[in-house]
């Protein structure tokens, strides 16, 4: 089994004839994708990568991943964007939220250059003092300026505790496979490197290297990651609308985009996957947002935030439409006993699993909501494990870049992301921006 798609709640937003009418424009862009014609083809590498991927890498990836489990009691990773969400999403659902907290055989896994936070970096150094440790720098260039910093600070650390050769056989660097600075500098010292394609951008690389060595640093089993995603290429790459799910998600979120519904909201009922809404957002806000124009994509982890955004959802402003993934089968369940004293009132619960209740917390939810006027969608999820998990990603890769053809856009590109970096880079006085520093700051006052 897979994850599947439920329009069961929709057919009061969306009528059969208007999905049927998407086919013609549904296959237009399959066609931009399959035959590689349409805007942003040169990044259409991760299409075929579940099915094509480079075995030796596979196997050098997981000989890195057993030698840091035996010479490491923490990895940190540096990346930012696309070189981490995805893998931390992949740790937070496959693993825990609490992973770094749990009794394991594997080494404790910790994110930096996300930010350009001083304290989060000295919480992080903090926690790695006094413990065996290596690096994972993933960036296509090496000169992000968020990863590029951490990586200095950790570069100087590991050198310190293990000399330059010691800390040599502790960087692992996934970066490009022939230019750029990090390139550059792991030749030149010897860091063992894994490949960032030329041909995936970094939102669409959690099937890479980039997503697959922290992976199976924390011990999930990236080869049923590949295989669910490989199954996806099989069931997903159909031209046809009515037999493909990851399509007619993508033209049921165009067609409430249509009727004025500019936000979905991506709800899930395990805190698992808050994480994986974070990925999903980085996929489709980077993507679609382009041209003045695209869905906003917002996230909640349900019931938690039925007690702070219920009420919007519910009765706010009429522009957003729900998707809920729906885990169908948990990890673990929780028998709920009988209270003698039922002073909470809440003997009605009693004498069944946990998951029971939380099923029809999101069953009242989505009715609830429904009637209330938000489109809703179900993503039925069998269950967490390597192969979903696999599956999901790449449904959600392939559904994006089918939305974003519909909507009229390169969702392969980023160039709205250049302008705050311009902007910073000035105020900084980074060498070439003198000019727009001066004119930045008198707007600044």
């Amino acid at each position: 089994m897979a994850t599947k798609l439920n329009l069961q709640h929709l057919k009061a937003f969306v009528r059969d004839q208007e999905l049927a009418a998407m086919a013609p424009q549904v296959e237009a862009a399959h066609r931009l994708l399959e035959e590689r014609s349409g805007p942003g083809s040169d990044f259409l590498g991760w299409v075929q990568l579940p099915k094509e991927y480079d075995r030796e890498e596979f196997a050098r990836i997981q000989a890195a991943a057993r030698k840091i489990q035996s010479d490491s009691d923490v990895l940190v990773v540096i990346g930012i964007g696309g070189s981490y969400l995805g893998a931390r999403a992949a740790l937070e659902l496959l693993r825990s939220p609490f992973y770094n907290n749990q009794k394991k055989s594997t080494p404790d896994i910790y994110f930096v250059g996300n930010s350009i936070s001083p304290d989060y970096l000295n919480t992080i150094l903090a926690l790695c003092e006094g413990r065996r440790l290596s690096v994972n720098i993933i960036s296509k260039s090496g000169t992000t300026t968020e990863p590029a910093l951490a990586f200095r600070v950790f570069r100087e650390l590991l050198e310190q505790q293990y000399g330059k050769e010691g800390a040599r056989s502790r960087i692992y660097a996934t970066t490009d496979k022939a230019r750029g600075t990090l390139k550059e500098l792991s030749d030149r010292e010897g860091y063992e490197t894994f490949v960032i394609p030329d041909d995936v951008g970094g939102r669409y690389s959690v099937l890479t290297a980039v997503g697959l060595l922290p992976m199976a640093v924390a011990g999930i089993d990236i080869q049923q990651v590949m295989e669910g995603a490989a199954a996806a290429v099989d069931e997903l790459s159909c031209p046809d609308l009515m037999q493909n799910d990851a399509y007619r998600y993508a033209a049921c979120r165009n067609i409430l985009y249509r009727k004025g519904k500019r936000v979905e909201l991506m709800a899930c009922y395990e805190p698992a996957f808050a994480l994986m809404n974070e990925w999903y957002k980085q996929l489709f806000g980077e993507s679609e947002g382009k041209d003045q124009k695209g869905i906003f994509p917002a996230s909640v982890i349900f019931s938690t935030d039925l007690h702070s955004m219920g009420q919007y959802v519910q009765d706010g402003s009429r522009i957003l439409f729900e998707t809920v993934v729906d885990i169908q089968r948990p990890t673990q369940d929780f028998f709920i006993k009988d209270d003698p004293e039922n002073l909470d009132g809440l003997n009605f619960l009693s004498n069944q699993q946990m998951s029971v209740v939380n099923r029809k917390a999101m069953q009242g939810t989505v009715l609830a909501h429904t009637q209330g006027g938000v489109p809703t969608m179900l993503l039925e999820v069998p269950e967490i494990n390597e192969f979903e998990f696999g599956y999901l990603v790449y449904f959600f890769e392939r559904a994006c870049a089918i939305s974003g053809y519909l909507d009229g856009v390169n969702p392969f590109d980023q160039p709205g992301v250049e302008s705050y970096k311009k902007n910073m880079f000035a105020l900084l006085g980074k060498p070439g921006y003198e000019a727009q520093k001066a004119a930045l700051e008198a707007q600044l006052g």
